[in-house]
């Protein structure tokens, strides 16, 4: 059975260790099945039909190393249920989904005597697979990236004010 952006509801053990909102919300997924496209890649690495270096997995999360690392030790944090965008993430998974990527970060450090890290997320421009992931990268003093990789802009105060306006209202209509 598949979502309706084509990836794999598995039932079973899938979804133990769920809560009650998390089950219901699966069954309702799995109820409203029709024929969709072929799982993406991180649907196919989640339910196991594609190989990767898996390195942390829960009920609903899983971790591995990326295929085309910035540094060794580079690792992508992905939801085991399909969604496209952090947007797209249930509130009840937010909180387990990055306790985990605290965990990964901290243990990705440690394990490449790394001097801290960089943690990313990419909403769908520079998203490289439409279905969410954290990259954790390893990071040393001097291992050449500069901050952030595009540049940065001081805005005038009068920019920084209508940004600030047009933020504040977004998020109040948000709620």
């Amino acid at each position: 059975m598949t979502n309706s952006d084509g990836c794999p509801i598995q039932g079973g053990n899938r979804y133990a260790g769920f809560n009650d909102s998390m089950k219901k919300r699966a069954a309702t997924e799995i109820s409203a099945v029709t024929t969709a496209p072929a799982p993406c890649v991180f649907c196919q690495i989640a339910m196991g039909a594609a190989r990767a270096h898996v390195v942390l997995e829960d009920a609903i999360s899983l971790a591995f190393l990326d295929n085309r690392p910035l540094f060794p030790g580079h690792c992508l944090l992905v939801t085991k249920q399909h969604y496209a965008t952090l947007s797209d993430i249930p509130s009840d998974l937010i909180g387990p989904l990055f306790l985990n990527a605290r965990t990964l970060a901290a243990a990705v450090q440690r394990a490449m005597g790394a001097d801290g890290n960089f943690v990313a997320i990419n909403n769908i421009v520079s998203q490289s697979v439409p279905h969410f992931h954290v990259h954790v990268v390893p990071r040393k003093r001097g291992d050449g990236l500069r901050g952030f990789f595009w540049p940065r802009h001081k805005l005038a105060e009068e920019e920084a004010a209508a940004v600030q306006k047009d933020i504040v209202g977004a998020l109040r209509d948000a709620r």
